[in-house]
């Protein structure tokens, strides 16, 4: 049997999805990174534009009462790939999620899992693997009690200590 994806624990998920970002790069042959590269840049007041199906389900999600929060860790200064995502973050925001950045330098007293992972329900986690160049390759749904307990006080420290989207600056 085929593990659960995102999008199918999100449907189930109840009360709460949190998600750590820890990686200064991502896939960059995404297209929105490639576009981004080359100049694009979407327009906040041009809705249909950038609105994705990505935004689609975290606004279904939010509007069930499930609270999203998407946590990012990252090296200063930042990255071209961090400054990518930190340009089109209004639009998870104005999907519903809650976004915050943490500096890594901010986050040297926290135990950290290996990996990025989504918790949903304080009881299943979703851990992503990358590649060293920065693509996806496995993800894999764990619910040991002691995994999700670390990871859950790893996203908390993270969250904590971060800085909301609308007040952080990449440096």
């Amino acid at each position: 049997m085929a593990a659960p994806t995102l999008e199918e624990l999100l449907a189930r998920c109840e009360r709460s999805a949190v998600h750590l970002e820890m990686r200064d790069g991502y896939m960059r042959d995404d297209p929105l990174f490639v576009a981004w590269q080359a100049g694009h840049r979407d327009d906040p007041a041009d809705r249909a534009s950038w609105w994705r199906p990505w935004l689609t389900l975290m606004q279904e999600t939010t509007a069930r009462g499930v609270e999203v929060r998407r946590a990012r860790v990252i090296s200063e200064p930042v990255s071209d790939y961090v400054q990518f995502e930190y340009d089109i973050t209004f639009a998870n925001v104005a999907s519903g999620e809650h976004v915050r950045w943490l500096p890594r330098r901010m986050a040297t007293g926290i135990a950290l899992p290996g990996n990025d992972f989504w918790l949903l329900d304080d009881t299943v986690l979703l851990v992503n693997h990358f590649g060293g160049d920065g693509q996806f390759t496995t993800e894999e749904v764990v619910t040991d009690p002691g995994t999700v307990k670390l990871c859950a006080e790893a996203f908390e420290s993270v969250w904590s200590r971060s800085v909301a989207h609308e007040e952080y600056r990449p440096a």
